[in-house]
């Protein structure tokens, strides 16, 4: 059985529930958009929940942040991301990211989870290359580190440690 996450912004305007197999908070992402809109630390940790699940209480606002890219021409490239960053209107806390990509999933911010969350025996570090110059990434024995994204999705780190929550 899937473990009921509960989450709520800073002031309390935003209560939400939804059902996660993966609740170990491991993966931080060091990325501009996380970093800016819910970092601390430099960096956001994400988890991922069933997005049917989603049952929220009061109204949310969301963020859909331009993407910069090289265009091979020694230009950049600016586009709207396809993910909406859902926040609290009110007292401006990141909640969770959804993506129409992945119309089945949605992914709390483990900083808006009221519920206890597993500590992680490991972490994995990502986007590293965008990081702010200021952050040292505390990093432990079993950490991963990664430029961009690993290959190894969320469900399967998961399952592979044993951790996955049927």
């Amino acid at each position: 059985m899937p473990v009921t996450l509960e989450g709520s912004c800073r002031c309390g305007a935003v209560r939400f529930t939804l059902e996660s197999h993966t609740p170990v908070p491991y993966q931080r992402c060091y990325c501009s958009i996380c970093r800016k809109t819910a970092g601390g630390g430099g960096y956001a940790i994400n988890i991922m929940g069933n997005a049917d699940t989603l049952q929220v209480q009061g109204e949310t606002a969301t963020y859909r942040a331009r993407l910069e890219a090289d265009d091979g021409e020694g230009g950049t490239t600016c586009e709207t991301s396809s993910g909406r960053r859902h926040f609290c209107p009110r007292c401006a806390s990141a909640l969770w990211m959804a993506d129409p990509s992945w119309p089945h999933l949605v992914h709390p911010f483990a900083s808006a989870i009221d519920t206890a969350l597993p500590v992680p025996e490991e972490s994995v570090h990502l986007m590293l290359r965008f990081k702010a110059p200021w952050v040292q990434p505390q990093l432990g024995p079993r950490d991963a580190c990664f430029d961009e994204y690993p290959e190894e999705s969320i469900e399967d780190w998961h399952r592979k440690r044993g951790l996955w929550v049927e």
